[in-house]
């Protein structure tokens, strides 16, 4: 048996979900098998050089998943299972705001305010600390 990158629970939310062949092209090799290398590609931080031959050939699923990312196949997919998530309540849609503080380079801290409101005096925050 073959370790797979997708659980078959998965693939059944995906596989509808996929592109189908349009026009006169060649026929896609397996959907599961190219998305089960991009998932070992970003899984493991690995080149796509080094894509398993199981999942096909790494330049064919290059150009696959480059293909779906420049014409919105990624997004309508995201889309469509967060809202069937969200549909059964899989989703918990909480947000969470960070407060960090980033501060200017000191040296940068001195440039001029150009930005047409008024300016702050760099003497009258001296004298106030």
């Amino acid at each position: 048996m073959t370790r797979q990158e997708i659980s078959d629970e998965v693939w059944a939310v995906l596989e509808p979900l996929m592109p189908t062949v349009s026009g006169r092209s060649r026929p896609w090799t397996d959907h599961r098998s190219a998305v089960e290398g991009m998932a070992w590609k970003y899984r493991t931080g690995a080149p796509w050089r080094d894509v398993p031959e199981r999942f096909g050939k790494w330049n064919s699923i290059y150009k696959r998943f480059n293909r779906w990312a420049e014409d919105g196949t990624w997004e309508k997919l995201l889309a469509e299972v967060q809202k069937q998530a969200d549909v059964a309540g899989k989703i918990d849609w909480v947000v969470s705001i960070d407060s960090t503080i980033a501060r200017v380079h000191q040296h940068g801290a001195t440039l001029a305010r150009d930005t047409g409101g008024s300016t702050e005096s760099h003497e009258s925050a001296d004298r106030a600390a």
